[in-house]
């Protein structure tokens, strides 16, 4: 399971590069073939294993994709789209907010955000990196690409498991919370914290980040910017600028302003320290009698209930209000009441914030990196 990088050439071999994705468990014969693929002067398109093989065939289809490379070996689709000389991932964005869409990163982009990352978390020839995320989305497949540009140990292995990640000799490794809350966390010297909200009582060593495909993953640890990253708020809006950003979209089309800032979409502000608070995402807010409502805020207070072991909250319709909120509860107790999650909220939130509608679910609908697909949670 340990590889340890070779000397890769970032320099593309060839004329028209194309795209091929990696259909492989996360192994070393998964970094062998990223390798592989870079030498000869393509990109890499990490394939999804989980989804329907309906889903699969549409994506490879929309992102241009030219071959794929399985277990079987490698497999001519068509053509494809070309891609430009440089390129070195297209990554799906999560689809928490819509359909994911395909970010083009760079060889230079990749680096950047190796270099950055490896700096704020003060890397060694010692460390070693544990890869246990989904390798087909940033947050897994960034912990490869680090390690092959800096050249630290690696190990990969196909998804969390509680016992094998325990067992690992490394010293790094990227998380979610649930998995955090399933591990000794003092087993490892720095805990990479992405996807849903961090827990408030995490260890010290366990470092919150925030960042999107777009991005090239975390650009900004426990609130405070990577070295040659940039944050301004704009009419409440974060705005990222740094040499880790996406050069396009697959189709083309480019989130970047003019002058190089991406619009994130998440809302937020900067405290007096520059630290970063980001509330949510612009769409997530409820507007519930005038007032605003972050669901982040409301979930941070139920999930502190005893009975409730996970929630989402969202905004539905109301002819009164314009909007409730709207509480999704996952718990073993089928009597839980919405007066008994009110008066335990009461205390800490506006009345205007409680609230006014409880579902019991069996789960909640996230990603796989744990953020809440709220456009699915419907009555």
């Amino acid at each position: 399971m340990v590889h340890e990088p070779r000397v890769h050439n970032l320099t593309p071999a060839r004329d028209m590069p194309k795209l091929t994705a990696l259909n492989l468990p996360g192994s070393p014969d998964f970094v062998h073939a990223l390798q592989s693929v870079w030498e000869r002067g393509d990109a890499v398109f990490p394939l999804d294993r989980r989804l329907p093989v309906a889903a699969q065939r549409s994506m490879l289809q929309g992102f241009g994709v030219a071959t794929v490379i399985s277990e079987d070996g490698e497999t001519a689709l068509s053509d494809g789209e070309p891609i430009e000389p440089g390129d070195a991932l297209v990554i799906a964005t999560s689809g928490s907010s819509g359909p994911p869409k395909a970010a083009v990163l760079t060889h230079a982009a990749v680096e950047a955000s190796a270099r950055a990352t490896s700096e704020r978390l003060q890397v060694t020839d010692n460390d070693h990196w544990l890869a246990c995320l989904p390798l087909a989305h940033v947050g897994g497949l960034s912990v490869i690409t680090r390690s092959l540009i800096t050249g630290t140990t690696l190990t990969v292995i196909d998804g969390f498991d509680t016992d094998v990640v325990s067992a690992s000799e490394a010293t790094l490794v990227s998380l979610v919370s649930t998995a955090l809350q399933r591990i000794d966390p003092s087993l490892f010297r720095a805990i990479v914290l992405g996807g849903a909200r961090p827990p408030a009582d995490r260890p010290p060593h366990c470092i919150a980040t925030y960042g999107l495909t777009e991005t090239g993953s975390g650009v900004v640890y426990n609130g405070k910017p990577l070295n040659s990253v940039e944050i301004e708020i704009r009419d409440g809006e974060v705005h990222v600028r740094g040499p880790m950003l996406l050069r396009c979209y697959r189709d083309g089309t480019s989130p970047l302003t003019s002058d190089g800032w991406l619009p994130t979409g998440d809302l937020g502000f900067l405290r007096d320290d520059g630290s970063l608070h980001v509330e949510g995402r612009r769409g997530d807010v409820i507007n519930t009698g005038g007032e605003k409502v972050w669901p982040d805020d409301v979930e941070r207070q139920l999930i502190q209930h005893p009975d409730i072991h996970d929630v989402a909250v969202t905004g539905l319709p109301d002819n009164e209000w314009g909007q409730i909120v709207a509480a999704f509860v996952v718990s073993a107790r089928p009597n839980l009441s919405l007066d008994e999650i009110r008066e335990h909220c009461r205390a800490q939130l506006p009345g205007y914030a409680l609230p006014k509608q409880l579902e019991l679910v069996e789960a909640i609908p996230r990603t796989a990196l744990g953020k809440v697909r709220r456009s699915e949670l419907t009555v």
